[in-house]
């Protein structure tokens, strides 16, 4: 669908992961490392918390409909935990927020430029994803970019977790931006149908895991990246 004849978009809602950073890139290698440091070198533990959040470690890849894609931390630790007998799943979430802020990002498209663009139409920008919000930050703030947001929320912040719609409606409450104004932008159903039913406009894009078939019945568009936002709004 194409941008012309919508209300003037006022607001910018992102997603992190798969969408500011690409998915795979930046994921796919930290946590094998993870599964291999949790298993402690023993290859059938390894295979078996693997099989918990439905990681391919022969394909270095997550395997569609895992809970590391889209669901929160603590639904991955929790799985992980599920294969760690004794473990607290409190202690494994709190070690994969420490290591996630450190780990290598793979911008989707350079952001700076990106966002000051969008900032420049003064738009109000933000971010939620379902991570953590202290390792929201630190990636945000690794890469530059962390002042030029208005709003960054994570699914223990407060609000809520994707798919629910009360932690965009607190972007948009934040902002002082109506939701019919304002546009999320993410690379999984979870961001696209919280979006829907916020009222905004949604954005999918192909950084993620998810495929055009995927995301597009939830979306007012599918975009190769964020990088053709402006170019997709600039018919607004």
């Amino acid at each position: 669908m194409s941008a012309a004849g919508m209300p003037d978009v006022r607001a910018v809602l992102f997603d992190k992961d798969g969408t500011l950073f690409d998915f795979a890139r930046t994921w796919n290698a930290w946590s094998l490392e993870v599964l291999n440091h949790l298993s402690g070198g023993d290859e059938a533990l390894a295979d078996a918390l693997a099989r918990a959040i439905m990681f391919d470690r022969q394909a270095v890849t997550f395997l569609p409909g895992s809970p590391a894609i889209a669901g929160t931390n603590d639904m991955v630790a929790r799985a992980l935990a599920s294969e760690l007998p004794g473990a607290d799943a409190g202690q494994i979430a709190r070690f994969l927020a420490d290591s996630a802020a450190g780990a290598p990002l793979a911008e989707a498209v350079p952001l700076v430029p990106l966002l000051a663009q969008l900032a420049a139409r003064d738009m109000a920008l933000g971010v939620m994803t379902n991570d953590h919000e202290s390792s929201a930050r630190a990636h945000l703030s690794a890469s530059g970019v962390l002042e030029m947001f208005d709003f960054v929320a994570g699914a223990d912040s407060g609000y809520g977790a994707k798919p629910d719609p009360d932690p965009l409606l607190a972007f948009c409450d934040a902002v002082g931006a109506r939701p019919g104004a304002t546009v999320m932008v993410g690379d999984s159903t979870h961001d696209l149908v919280a979006g829907r039913a916020a009222g905004m406009r949604t954005v999918g894009v192909l950084t993620g895991m998810s495929g055009v078939a995927e995301l597009a019945p939830f979306a007012d568009v599918v975009l190769p990246d964020i990088g053709h936002l402006p170019g997709w709004l600039g018919g607004v």
